[in-house]
């Protein structure tokens, strides 16, 4: 077991690659004594996967969800909640746990997204959700840490590394967001992503439509800040036009300016621009091995601040450029 843990590590494979090799070693060694630390360590390359582009299938569509996974998107999101008629409730939960299992081979997150704790479908849909075994589950309208913390005993009592992914949605969840991501994350490593519900926040905040996103920064940006205070990823909500227009790439532009990994998406025709938009550029690559190799220097060994392109930067900066090397 120690053998194939080591091999795990040394692999020149993705990210996402690790993450499912772990998986299946965490379901092959189901009774090893160690099988958590296992986990820990699949959850831990998971919650730094890249999302830059998350795009929401109906579960109640079979043929979208079998072409989602040829689109190119980071994660699929088969969804059980609100593109999914009242009577196709029931047999969306059947379609989704087809398409999941169908989805291989792949390079992209296979996430559920279930109705939320206060509905009549939440039982069925987490049972459901986690029976298929999808790389995480969306738990919608999520404003209180305990109703997080339910759907994480309900996949623990299970035998699948399965992550959660949580929707801040409601004017509830803005001003809980640090206790929410605090207790989660505290309690097991399997949170791994915030994710902005930004049409039901405006209606529950009681915008009047066309709403200008200026005003809802605030709460985009403590969103961010709650992902980055606890190491998680963050995702921006829609954008609820079908092009990839110029109100589209501002919006996806303004969300990479506020800090977000990427963004969730309704159709297919949004999901290259969005790619682009939240990769790094290759000026941001030349700028960082420029900083690095600065700071490798040896004359520069022992110095916290340094001149680099005319500009003094710091120790912090280093640390910045290895990061957009790194994704």
């Amino acid at each position: 077991m120690v053998d194939e843990i080591f091999l795990a590590l040394s692999l020149k494979i993705s990210r996402s690659e690790k993450v499912f090799l772990f998986e299946v070693l965490a379901e092959r060694f189901d009774q090893y004594p160690r099988k958590s630390r296992i986990l820990e360590t699949g959850f831990r390359w998971r919650r730094n996967m890249r999302r830059r582009s998350a795009i929401y299938v109906p579960g109640s569509n079979m043929r979208a969800m079998h072409k989602a996974a040829s689109l190119g998107a980071d994660a699929i999101i088969y969804d059980l909640e609100d593109s999914v008629a009242p009577q196709m409730k029931s047999q969306a939960r059947e379609n989704v746990a087809v398409a999941v299992d169908a989805d291989h081979p792949r390079n992209h997150e296979r996430v559920v997204r279930i109705n939320g704790i206060s509905t009549e479908e939440y039982e069925a849909d987490l049972t459901a959700a986690i029976a298929a075994k999808p790389d995480a589950i969306l738990v919608p309208k999520v404003s209180r840490p305990d109703e997080l913390l339910s759907a994480q005993r309900a996949i623990d009592a299970g035998s699948s590394p399965i992550s959660l992914w949580a929707m801040i949605e409601t004017p509830l969840a803005i001003g809980n967001l640090f206790a929410i991501a605090e207790s989660v994350t505290k309690a097991t490593p399997a949170l791994s992503c915030l994710v902005l519900g930004t049409n039901d926040l405006v209606k529950d905040m009681r915008m009047p439509p066309p709403v200008d996103r200026q005003y809802i920064r605030p709460a985009l940006l403590s969103c961010v800040a709650a992902a980055r205070a606890y190491g998680l990823t963050v995702l921006d909500g829609v954008f609820n036009g079908l092009d990839a227009g110029e109100q589209y790439e501002m919006e996806c532009r303004e969300g990479r300016a506020l800090g977000m990994d990427g963004k969730t998406l309704i159709h297919p025709g949004q999901i290259d621009l969005c790619n682009q938009i939240f990769s790094q550029s290759d000026r941001d690559r030349d700028w960082a091995r420029r900083v690095i190799n600065a700071f490798e220097a040896p004359e520069n060994a022992s110095k916290g601040a340094i001149r680099v392109d005319g500009e003094m930067l710091e120790r912090l900066h280093l640390a910045v450029a290895r990061r957009i090397l790194s994704s």
